[in-house]
């Protein structure tokens, strides 16, 4: 399993890390939108439908984020799609989380398929105008998604229920722990102020999410970092509740040792539109 995993991750750091960095913003995005096609495949199978239907899902996902491109939707702002895509994740993931596994049954299937196409065409929209923000502002977002899931991991495994006496959610998923969620908070506020620290040192032409949002204070900076940290919480949450309703452990196993698209992009799909709404309100 560990030498899958590596290989995986090599192979996709290699296909992902050039293109992340070229000079212009289109081989990025060219590779995201095969990874959100798949994620819309993995979408159908968990709701139940056949591979005839999911692959109609991944191409429903694929046609509406190239007409977008196509389109010139990405040369437009879109700071009410942000803020509705924020508020639909808030509320929605709150609603989600609360329900449970037995509620997710409950949601007629064309609405979760529907919810679920948003979500992941959202997403890729908010990946595609990060990139062309530039680098710097991108991996500022990234980066925070997986410093919260390192941090929680480590801080779970160290102090896991020895402050407090139950488990985040434990019918959802077993393993998390309050504990981990607030080290996971801490070890984005230290990965937001050491970034700061370093646009400035470096004189970045592209500024970070979090040194746009420390011009307005820190205070803002530090609610922003510790409320992105929270929803990437809650995309985990609502992925592992999507998969213990379908009866499935991992999303698909596309990615070998490492699961399916949905397994690595979950806490993503929340954080994205909400840190480009952030971004938004900074720039005003």
């Amino acid at each position: 399993m560990l030498k899958q995993r590596v290989i995986t991750a090599v192979v996709l750091l290699a296909i992902l890390l050039p293109a992340l960095f070229w000079r212009t913003p289109e081989p990025f995005m060219v590779v995201t939108l095969v990874l959100m096609a798949a994620a819309g495949w993995e979408w159908g199978k968990l709701n139940g439908l056949g591979q005839g239907a999911s692959i109609a899902c991944a191409g429903i996902l694929l046609a509406l984020c190239a007409a977008g491109w196509a389109g010139g939707a990405l040369d437009q702002p879109r700071p009410l799609l942000w803020s509705l895509a924020s508020a639909g994740w808030v509320l929605g993931g709150a609603a989600l989380i609360a329900g449970g596994v037995a509620g997710w049954p409950k949601i007629p299937r064309a609405v979760r398929l529907v919810g679920g196409i948003l979500a992941l065409w959202v997403a890729w929209l908010a990946v595609a105008d990060a990139r062309q923000v530039g680098v710097n502002f991108l991996l500022s977002v990234l980066v925070l998604v997986w410093m919260a899931d390192i941090a929680a991991y480590f801080a779970g495994r160290a102090f896991g229920l020895k402050f407090t006496k139950r488990r985040l959610a434990p019918a959802i998923s077993p393993g998390k722990s309050w504990e981990g969620v607030w080290g996971g908070m801490l070890g984005v506020l230290v990965l937001a102020v050491a970034w700061v620290w370093a646009d400035a040192a470096n004189a970045a032409s592209v500024p970070s999410l979090y040194t746009r949002l420390a011009a307005l204070g820190w205070p803002l900076l530090v609610i922003a970092a510790v409320f992105l940290a929270a929803m990437s919480v809650v995309g985990d949450l609502a992925e592992s509740l999507v998969k213990r309703a379908a009866g499935m452990k991992d999303s698909s196993n596309l990615l070998p040792g490492h699961g399916g698209v949905l397994d690595r992009v979950d806490a993503l799909l929340p954080t994205l539109p909400i840190a480009m709404m952030l971004a938004t309100l900074a720039a005003r």
